[in-house]
């Protein structure tokens, strides 16, 4: 069934296309999520693929608004296009001299990702050292969701008890009444006992009184820290609420020391909460254009567009300063060869050479059965050029090139004995046949009275398989990998003698990072 998707390329276009419906679904942001793949979820990207996920991002969202009216109890009524609502904002104006202002708030915004990228990653460090087996893991569970549940009583009891009358919160429909009078709520309470999406609308639309300075500045310490420890813990998790959650916090008390100095402004916090939210998303992701169209698409007012992709901005570049977006630390910190869309900036002077692989594993257009046998047992690699050992062949010139073959296809045709019969040729079909999970070379078992037998490679290997010369540039290798996918390119010299291979692991080996004083170079371990 399907078998025209039974392959990596197309495999790699549905994680592709399943980040996008998951983020247009969560948001009710169809556009942002297909940003959202080209930004972060997608290796590759063409033309064809940008439509076929912005189709699939707006049935996500139609999907899901159908399942919401029916759980609703309004069948057909297709108002609610996200899972998180974040509600209208009524009021959205805002002066030239804000400007500056929500750009101060971006750079504060990347401040704070920026600590959480360093502390997350620091953790995350910690637990693969020590937190190794599934009940520490359940222990560390446990007792995040306990402290968690502590914090917020214990902040709610000692913490200025903010209580505020019932009916100045606009979104809860069951306020916490924790420790106030009868007729009162109490804010902290909401804050941490509430959904978090109620808790997020709620400090975006709530008026101007609903909260105490000292309840937003004390929650938005707690949660930052417990969203710093819960990231990365062996449950399904996110980051996009717990860090809107926090920096609309830190925003709406921005506002409210807005609307205390500037009483004739009449400010509403709720816009600097959304400002402050935006903000420190970015200042963890340091994500741009996508985080903009998704906020501005969940909150329904473009007019909130040009603030939002100012702080976005800010935050990206403060945080850029001091560490990276925590997606990709975490990604270097797992050893996946994962390729920037832009080659780093210190190796416009790197030549291909300093690079690639040499000396490089080749294989002859007719193979013994046993030296295939020994070359697939003692290295790993995905693919072997194919040459003609008889033109300029030394320690350095490795032949003429002739073709590419593939590890799983080699397997495949020691498997099916083709060496038995030359003439007998495999169907594409029989190299699918095992998809994904391609027989490992330690499985296969041939008598020794076969192992000087010659296969013929010929029929099955890459005719014109990518390659490059010696003299060429890396940010021009990198660039090719980049655009048109490739896992191998076969480094040739002028008379297209192979003389070393380049594949992704050894252009993501290497990852620099451009701080405010200096440049890191990490060396990536690549996880086989």
């Amino acid at each position: 069934i399907f078998k025209y998707y039974r392959s990596d390329t197309e495999k790699r276009d549905f994680v592709s296309g399943g980040a996008a419906a998951g983020v247009a679904a969560a948001f009710g942001a169809p556009v942002g999520g297909v940003l959202f793949s080209l930004e972060e979820g997608a290796s590759f990207w063409n033309q064809s693929l940008t439509w076929r996920i912005f189709f699939g991002s707006m049935v996500s969202t139609f999907t899901l608004n159908i399942f919401l009216s029916l759980i609703k109890g309004n069948f057909g009524d297709l108002s609610n296009p996200g899972l998180l609502n974040f509600g209208r904002f009524q009021n959205t104006n805002y002066s030239w001299f804000e400007l500056p202002i929500f750009i101060l708030m971006g750079s504060f915004g990347g401040l704070v990702g920026a600590l959480f990228n360093y502390l997350n990653i620091k953790l995350t460090k910690f637990r693969n050292r020590y937190v190794e087996n599934k009940i520490l893991n359940i222990f560390e569970c446990l007792l995040v969701a306990s402290t968690s549940a502590v914090i917020g009583f214990l902040l709610s009891f000692f913490v200025n008890k903010d209580c505020q009358p019932i009916g100045r919160d606009l979104v809860s429909k069951y306020p916490v009444q924790l420790f106030c009078d009868d007729g009162q709520y109490n804010a902290m309470s909401g804050l941490f006992f509430q959904t978090p999406e109620n808790s997020l609308r709620s400090l975006f639309h709530n008026p101007l009184g609903s909260f105490n300075p000292i309840t937003l500045g004390a929650f938005c310490v707690a949660y930052f820290f417990l969203a710093v420890w819960t990231y990365g813990l062996a449950i399904p998790g996110g980051l996009f609420i717990p860090s809107l959650l926090t920096g609309a916090a830190w925003g709406r008390l921005a506002g409210l020391g807005m609307s205390y100095f500037f009483t004739s402004l009449h400010v509403d916090p709720g816009k600097y909460a959304l400002i402050g939210a935006a903000s420190t998303l970015a200042g963890l992701l340091r994500m741009t254009l996508s985080l903009t169209v998704i906020l501005t698409e969940a909150t329904g007012d473009i007019s909130l567009g040009l603030p939002i992709m100012f702080s976005v901005l800010a935050a990206k570049l403060t945080g850029d300063m001091f560490n990276e977006g925590i997606f990709d630390m975490h990604i270097s910190l797992s050893g996946i060869p994962l390729l920037d869309w832009e080659p780093p900036a210190t190796t416009e002077k790197l030549n291909i050479q300093d690079v690639m692989s040499h000396p490089v594993v080749v294989l002859k257009e007719k193979e013994t059965v046993g030296h295939i046998l020994h070359i697939l047992n003692k290295t790993h690699h995905n693919g072997y050029p194919i040459v003609d050992e008889s033109q300029a062949s030394d320690s350095t010139h490795f032949g003429l090139l002739k073709g590419l073959i593939l590890r799983h296809q080699l397997i495949t045709l020691l498997k099916k004995n083709c060496f038995l019969n030359n003439d007998l040729l495999l169907k594409p079909k029989d190299f699918r046949e095992y998809y994904p999970r391609y027989i490992d070379i330690k499985s296969i078992h041939i008598d020794d009275c076969y192992r000087n037998y010659e296969l013929d490679l010929r029929p099955y290997m890459n005719l014109a398989p990518y390659s490059l010369t010696e003299d060429s540039n890396l940010p021009r290798v990198f660039r090719l990998f980049r655009g048109l996918g490739l896992r191998h390119l076969i480094i040739v010299d002028k008379r297209n003698n192979v003389v070393g291979i380049v594949t992704r692991v050894d252009l993501a080996r290497y990852r620099a990072h451009v701080g405010l004083t200096n440049t890191v170079v990490t060396e990536l371990k690549v996880t086989k």
